[in-house]
């Protein structure tokens, strides 16, 4: 296993600061430009309740895009009017659960907040409508070789790409405005937007959350979404069913480059990158060599825990639809048939040490000779992955089985190791970022059931929590003491 620890990547990292006036980041107080959701289920009888906010004087208009967990293919994609301090909320559910047929995922809303196109499906017997998320991208002449079932699009990860700020008082503007609670007119909005008249280049401004939640169960697990400020300094304006803007949409004044700005031990950090190499701006926010986290078990089942660990940008690295790509920082293309990889998955090698609460490990003690041989690294395979301590919290599909002999504890997962080294390709100021562009959180679930109460009857005393992972950073730069600039 690569042995980095924090204070040894702290000092790789450390660098005079950078002079780039707009380059993207990871904003440190959760609001931004785009937000990325890192995962969304309706495994297990479970929802995903999400909320997107705006907390600027002006309207935006944003870009909402679901994309399935296996290779990151698009399954729903629409635009939100979003009015001067409005949130816009929704809920995703299986088909099923609402007694409808198929065997996939939907979005629903009860808000009146403006969205292109309208959901035109129901309505539900709440008198909501609704959209069952489309298989078109992974079927068809789009096969990757994954699977082809409504099921694939049950779980995944979404992002919110803002596209522009909508002057007040234009037609737009007017059209999306709430008036009593009700916007003026939805159904010009998309006409009135794609005049370009009406809209700007998009400000700060954007937050969001969502929940993962499971009624009967009474379960219920609450992250927020990652912000990136500075995502462009341009119009994004697209048309919804265009596919853009996605993340490699991320650019500079000029639009020549595309800048990543990172704060590491105090210290700012510029990657530069062509424009053609938009997307490893964004993958370099998210590069991390270690990622840290906790797990619980119980062998009855009633203490499990779940790795959510998506890697946001993968498939600009490894869907087959795009040729030119580069498949670094990761193993294999998805669906290619070769050592270690094969159809359906992009597997990508990575080391797992465990740790007790008490200093024990999985990897071996201290040896005066020769050394036994590690166990191999693990493989994680999709875009989304859920790593499954136990019986796991979040009846995924999507699930990597870890074998652990404790309790309780930490995990290490290595994510750049001497088995298998993961670089992000150099920016052209020469700063090379180790590791995989990674999110995530753990989920984990203690299940009491129903509970006497003192004076009679039970309550369902069943407790869920959701903690963000800690990853660690690697930067090997230009100069001559190896760090970056």
């Amino acid at each position: 296993m690569h042995p980095t620890s924090l204070a040894r990547a702290l000092a790789l990292g450390l660098i005079t600061g950078g002079s780039a006036a707009h380059a993207v980041s990871l904003s440190p107080n959760g609001i931004g430009q785009a937000l990325i959701y890192p995962y969304y289920t309706v495994q297990a009888g479970q929802q995903t309740l999400l909320s997107v906010v705006n907390t600027s004087d002006v309207g935006k208009a944003a870009k909402v895009r679901f994309l399935e967990g296996y290779n990151g293919r698009e399954v729903l994609e629409f635009t939100v009017f979003l009015s001067p301090k409005d949130i816009w909320t929704a809920s995703v559910f299986k088909l099923s659960d609402a007694g409808l047929p198929g065997a996939g995922a939907a979005i629903t809303t009860s808000d009146n907040t403006c969205t292109a196109p309208h959901l035109p499906e129901g309505p539900l017997p709440n008198g909501a409508t609704y959209q069952h998320f489309l298989p078109y991208d992974y079927t068809g002449a789009n096969s990757d070789s994954g699977p082809t079932s409504d099921a694939r699009t049950n779980e995944g990860h979404f992002e919110v790409i803002a596209m522009a700020d909508i002057v007040p008082g234009s037609a737009l503007d007017n059209d999306i405005r709430h008036v009593n609670g009700v916007p003026a007119n939805c159904a010009r909005a998309e006409t009135d937007f794609e005049t370009g008249t009406g809209s700007v280049t998009p400000t700060s401004g954007l937050f969001g959350a969502a929940s993962l939640v499971d009624v009967a169960e009474g379960t219920f697990y609450a992250y927020d979404a990652q912000a990136l400020d500075a995502f462009t300094a341009v119009k994004l304006n697209s048309p919804t069913g265009s596919g853009n803007p996605n993340l490699a949409s991320a650019n500079d004044a000029g639009g020549a480059t595309a800048t990543a700005r990172q704060l590491v031990a105090g210290n700012l950090v510029n990657s530069v990158y062509p424009s053609a190499r938009a997307i490893d701006a964004v993958s370099a926010l998210f590069a991390a060599d270690v990622v840290y986290n906790e797990f619980l078990v119980e062998s009855n089942g009633s203490v499990a825990t779940d790795w959510v660990l998506t890697f946001p940008t993968k498939r600009f690295y490894v869907d087959t639809n795009d040729a030119q790509a580069q498949t670094a920082p990761f193993d294999h293309r998805f669906g290619a048939k070769e050592v270690g990889n094969g159809l359906g998955v992009s597997c990508t090698m990575v080391g797992v040490t465990l740790f007790d609460r008490n200093e024990s490990t999985t990897a071996p003690p201290g040896c005066d000779f020769e050394c036994p041989p590690l166990p191999p690294p693990s493989s994680v395979c999709r875009e989304t992955n859920v790593l499954e301590f136990g019986s796991g919290a979040l009846g995924s599909q999507l699930g990597v089985a870890i074998s652990q002999p404790f309790s309780a504890g930490m995990l290490q997962l290595a994510l750049d190791t001497s088995d298998a080294p993961h670089v992000l390709g150099a920016s052209s100021n020469g700063n090379q970022w180790h590791g995989l562009p990674a999110i995530g959180f753990a989920a984990i679930k203690y299940i009491n059931g129903a509970v006497p109460l003192s004076g009679g009857g039970s309550a369902l005393a069943n407790y869920t929590a959701a903690y963000p992972h800690r990853p660690t950073v690697h930067c090997i730069g230009a100069n001559a003491d190896g760090t970056c600039s």
